[in-house]
């Protein structure tokens, strides 16, 4: 494909050696059909969309994603490191965020899918099961110059199988955890001089996952939910030389923090941290060093925080690190940012065609999603790259006024920037050009680069 704007070719060169020299012609076309396609995220609606309806050789776009030799972890690797260098100083922690996602799938030969509880359509009171795939997403947690917040930005995406595939493979199933330690150990080998800080919700507060993270040579530190009934212990002493017997793993049993929450001798403090919405919101925290163990489990160093409002607006509320010597704010701080990866979930459905795929092969099943959620990241890096330290056009309308740009003025952005790459790259005919008025013409573009 001829003509690309120059801003965003050093980001599609750093992909280039994944594929050979004809795969990497039609990944292309693939991706940036995936870009301006409205709708379905099918390849049929890619090639549509860049005016390859006629071309007899459109199984060769199938092929990238169902038969083409590449890697989806080296490439996961590359977007990783670009989204690093763009967003994360080099003095800074790389926050992520971790969390799982069901997409709705149906179909005999889908091999991997199970029922689940729908996230999306189930609350509190009102549970919905639904059949597809689980994956786990791994994203980058990193504010956004020009949309002036904290984005998520997937960047490794795996698929966690049913256990009902395994049985029927007669494999072990793997838990969700178990997948979980895997792609973060990934992660600290792709990073290994960097602080690394992974946050998720209280599914991943599982003692063996966090032990593991502990655990490494440079240790990762995970930000998660604790229960206020969590059995928490002081340290043990240290075990004497020449003494027989086992040291101790754990010392005295601490208060739970549902006690601590009620006792009027905690130390509250009052402290202003970077709530949800971007806002800015004062809170009470209490928080101490603590062994959480179970017992046939191993025992976490943590630092434990309990949160509540002076309003009495929303329920006490605790957290963990496993970085005792990180401070309550930046651990609240930190496990705040994680709501960005449900909007990052949400905008995909929205914008980018989740769930509306429909690859049967096992091989496009595992990548086509990940693309697809590497897509966010990808049109993100595009826009970052075309700015130039610019603003980013907002879309207003007379009913609707927002201050900052969402991902939907992102990829409209982008957009408008490819649609001249292909209107060129078909070079029609002139017997087959039609003149119409500009303003026309701008509604029409305007209207294709928004839609969702």
């Amino acid at each position: 494909m001829r003509n690309l704007p120059r801003a965003i070719i050093p980001v599609l060169r750093k992909f280039e050696l994944l594929f050979s020299e004809r795969v990497w012609e039609w990944a292309k076309i693939l991706l940036i059909g995936a870009i301006l396609a409205p709708g379905k995220r099918t390849v049929t609606s890619a090639l549509r969309v860049m005016g390859l309806s006629d071309d007899a050789q459109f199984q060769n776009c199938h092929r990238v994603l169902n038969r083409a030799v590449w890697s989806p972890y080296a490439a996961s690797r590359i977007l990783l490191r670009l989204l690093v260098d763009a967003f994360v100083p080099s003095d800074t922690a790389i926050v992520l965020g971790l969390d799982d996602h069901i997409e709705r799938r149906r179909g005999a030969k889908i091999k991997a899918k199970g029922i689940y509880r729908d996230p999306v359509r189930s609350s509190r009171s009102f549970f919905v099961k639904t059949s597809g795939l689980r994956w786990l997403c791994l994203m980058l947690l990193a504010p956004i110059p020009w949309a002036q917040r904290v984005w998520a930005l997937p960047f490794l995406t795996v698929l966690a199988p049913s256990e009902r595939c395994h049985q029927e493979l007669g494999k072990r199933h793997k838990q969700l955890t178990d997948w979980a330690r895997q792609i973060i150990f990934q992660v600290r080998q792709w990073l290994p001089e960097r602080v690394l800080v992974v946050v998720a919700d209280s599914s991943y507060a599982a003692l063996e996952l966090l032990a593991a993270c502990q655990g490494l040579p440079n240790p990762v530190t995970v930000v998660t939910r604790l229960r206020l009934d969590a059995a928490l212990y002081d340290t043990a002493y240290v075990h004497p030389a020449g003494r027989p017997g086992r040291p101790r793993k754990k010392g005295a049993r601490q208060p739970t923090l549902e006690q601590r929450r009620s006792d009027p001798t905690t130390d509250w403090q009052h402290t202003s941290v970077r709530w949800y919405g971007g806002t800015t919101r004062t809170v009470r925290l209490a928080s101490a060093t603590a062994v959480w163990y179970h017992s046939g489990l191993p025992p976490v160093s943590i630092r434990w925080v309990l949160i509540t409002d002076p309003d009495g607006k929303f329920e006490a509320q605790a957290l963990l690190s496993t970085n005792p010597a990180a401070t309550p704010k930046e651990s609240v701080e930190w496990f705040v940012m994680r709501w960005q990866v449900e909007v990052t979930f949400e905008e995909a459905r929205a914008h980018l065609g989740i769930e509306t795929q429909r690859q049967w092969s096992d091989l496009a099943i595992l990548r086509t999603t990940p693309v697809l959620l590497g897509l966010f990241s990808l049109v993100t890096l595009f826009a970052h790259h075309l700015l130039q330290a610019g603003e980013l056009p907002v879309r207003q309308a007379a009913w609707y006024t927002k201050a900052l740009p969402t991902f939907s003025d992102t990829l409209a952005f982008v957009r408008k920037q490819l649609w001249p790459v292909t209107i060129s790259w078909m070079s029609p005919a002139e017997a087959d050009m039609v003149k119409i008025p500009k303003s026309l013409l701008v509604r029409l573009t305007d209207a294709l680069a928004y839609a969702a």
